[in-house]
């Protein structure tokens, strides 16, 4: 049985996270294959869109715990267990110049919930919880939850949300930003895919810009980010799409972009 599912859907690569029994949770091998697909997505220039969701009842429940428990009088390393699975999942999602979407179908704890974090775009099931699960076991936020989430809703919050391990419905995520849209359970893969596969009608070499410009701006100061934007921008107006672009809006005509 795979542990990630890989299904192509026109432009749309769909990645099912697939270990429903445990709700997804992560293994070494689980975040080599993901990893694995995402590094095929990115090389792969007729894939322009990623879907990313669970199998089964949850989304991901975070790191397996029965792969990280002290073995006998051998004390895991738990730096190890963020550098080799969680460290490169999220790199990969975050420098992966292609949107991202994910249906979070269900729980979503610990890294777990940081994972959907990292993505691009964010739907979730009207029956999904997330939870910064962390502190209960007595570790911190990992798989760039200490980064990535007071940024997404202010330092307060994101240190209330971890230290006292609240569970948020969906209504409650979205209400934070931490969700774009909260839909039916029946509904939410569909809908969720109806985005991914309108962003892969889009201009693919403009949308990875505006993530490696986002992901830049996160570590430098204005004058800066000023002077990323520039050398962005004259990479994008060299682009086929922004040529396209520029024609069709002359020509009072939807655009035909090829992501080139």
């Amino acid at each position: 049985m795979p542990l990630v599912i890989v299904a192509r859907d026109a432009a749309v690569l769909r990645l099912t996270l697939n270990r429903p029994d445990v709700l997804n949770s992560f293994t070494r091998d689980l975040a080599r294959d993901l990893v694995r697909a995402l590094q095929d997505a990115a090389a792969d220039a007729s894939v322009r869109a990623v879907l990313l969701t669970g199998a089964g009842r949850g989304f991901c429940a975070g790191q397996d715990l029965a792969e990280a428990m002290p073995q006998g009088d051998s004390i895991p390393d738990l730096g190890d267990f963020v550098r080799e699975t969680w460290n490169p999942v999220i790199r990969a999602i975050r420098h992966l110049e292609k949107p991202v979407v994910c249906a979070v179908n269900g729980v979503a704890a610990g890294a777990g919930a940081n994972l959907a974090f990292a993505c691009d775009i964010v739907f979730a099931s009207s029956a999904a919880t997330f939870v910064q699960s962390f502190a209960k076991i007595g570790v911190i936020p990992d798989s760039g939850g200490t980064f990535i989430l007071p940024r997404l809703v202010g330092l307060h919050r994101a240190t209330t949300m971890t230290m006292l391990a609240e569970k948020l419905t969906s209504e409650q995520a979205r209400e934070l930003g931490l969700v774009y849209r909260v839909v039916a359970p029946e509904a939410l893969v569909d809908e969720a895919f109806a985005t991914a596969a309108q962003l892969a009608t889009q201009p693919t070499r403009a949308l990875g810009l505006i993530k490696r410009a986002f992901n830049r701006s996160l570590g430098v100061d204005l004058d800066a980010q000023l002077d990323y934007e520039e050398a962005l921008q004259r990479e994008a107006g060299r682009t086929a799409d922004y040529a396209e672009g520029v024609h069709a809006f002359l020509e009072k005509r939807a655009p035909r972009f090829t992501g080139q």
